[in-house]
């Protein structure tokens, strides 16, 4: 019996060891086979001609585990415009195969941390895995100049440690950083092209986001297909009248109720500085049932909320968090997550919706 007993334990010994190589052997070969099939990815160039939007982030300051900070990816004949960019969002269009090194230019709509904290990432991506020979045009405001500089003195020293690494036929040095392009922002119902090539056209205007100015949104127009981003804003018609009948409005959203339980629950708890917050944070927000009367009044062909406040957590709170949208605009309404793609063909009215995560 014993020599049986040390029998059966050495054949156990033998499939550990044996499980264990082949498990090397597997691992080996799925990592190369996912690495080949990544590389490969190419959603840019699998796109059709038209308007292509990717939501890289659709969180807000609150922590949510399943959003990044505010951004949003508008790609039209393979350039790529970034709309804000929040924390982890560049991640985000990595994993979603959207290469930073596309990035044609950054808008963003106001200079609020969640809106900008991802913005030296971007940069550094941009020059060192795309291989740009120019900074980063930072389209925004006045204001901006201060912001990218900033980083660019930031970056300074890791952008040397790099061309020295890698040397300058690879990491040219013309090609690292931002490079700001303020605009005065429009006063009232007035709008403004900030950019205008190659059939694109892009257009800025005033949103109401006090004590925070400037702040802005953007209209995207190319061959007959528009987009519209409010950025934070309370309910503007400056916003209805960008759109006017638009094909997608982006617009965000902050549920006023839901943020008053959590001033309550801090309330409760004695944080007194968290429950001034909460209080605050409402009067310059739009609730999802404003954005749909919006959406509505603009003809909007579609609306998508990003920008998601409070978070959301599991799926299960999405009907609390929408509730009365349906009561107030008859159209496609859409919650975003991180990776949702919105494609609009060029001259045509369809709105095709895929997930690059």
């Amino acid at each position: 019996m014993k020599k049986l007993g040390l029998g059966l334990l050495l054949l156990a010994l033998l499939a550990v060891g044996a499980g264990a190589l082949f498990q090397e052997q597997i691992g080996k070969r799925l990592f190369a086979s996912a690495v080949e099939t990544a590389v490969a990815r190419d959603v840019l160039g699998d796109l059709p001609d038209g308007i292509h939007v990717a939501l890289c982030g659709s969180g807000s300051p609150l922590p949510d585990p399943t959003r990044a900070g505010p951004c949003s990816a508008v790609v039209i004949d393979g350039k790529m415009f970034i709309v804000d960019v929040g924390g982890g969002a560049v991640r985000n269009l990595g994993l979603m195969g959207l290469g930073p090194g596309a990035t044609e230019a950054l808008l963003l709509t106001h200079f609020h941390s969640d809106h900008i904290d991802g913005l030296g990432e971007l940069l550094l991506q941009r020059w060192a895995g795309g291989g740009r020979t120019s900074p980063l045009p930072v389209i925004a405001p006045e204001g901006v100049t201060a912001i990218v500089d900033g980083l660019n003195a930031a970056y300074a020293a890791d952008v040397q440690y790099r061309i020295a690494h890698h040397g300058e036929a690879t990491m040219a040095p013309t090609g690292a950083g931002g490079i700001a392009k303020p605009f005065v922002a429009p006063q009232g119902q007035e709008q403004l092209v900030v950019y205008d090539q190659a059939g694109i056209t892009i257009t800025a205007f005033s949103v109401g986001h006090e004590p925070v100015s400037p702040a802005v949104g953007y209209r995207f127009d190319y061959k007959g297909r528009s987009v519209v981003f409010s950025g934070d804003t309370v309910k503007m018609a400056t916003v209805e009248q960008a759109c006017n009948g638009c094909d997608l409005m982006v617009h965000e959203v902050l549920n006023a109720e839901m943020v008053g339980t959590l001033e309550a629950a801090f309330e409760k708890a004695g944080r007194k500085r968290l429950v001034k917050i909460m209080s605050d944070i409402p009067d310059y927000h739009t609730t999802p049932v404003e954005a749909a009367k919006t959406a509505k009044a603009a003809q909007a062909k579609m609306l998508v909320f990003s920008h998601i406040v409070p978070a959301l957590p599991i799926d299960y709170l999405e009907g609390y968090f929408m509730e009365g949208v349906s009561d107030v605009y008859d159209g496609s309404v859409v919650l975003g997550k991180d990776g949702m793609l919105f494609s609009l063909p060029a001259n045509k009215n369809s709105i095709e919706q895929d997930d690059l995560l």
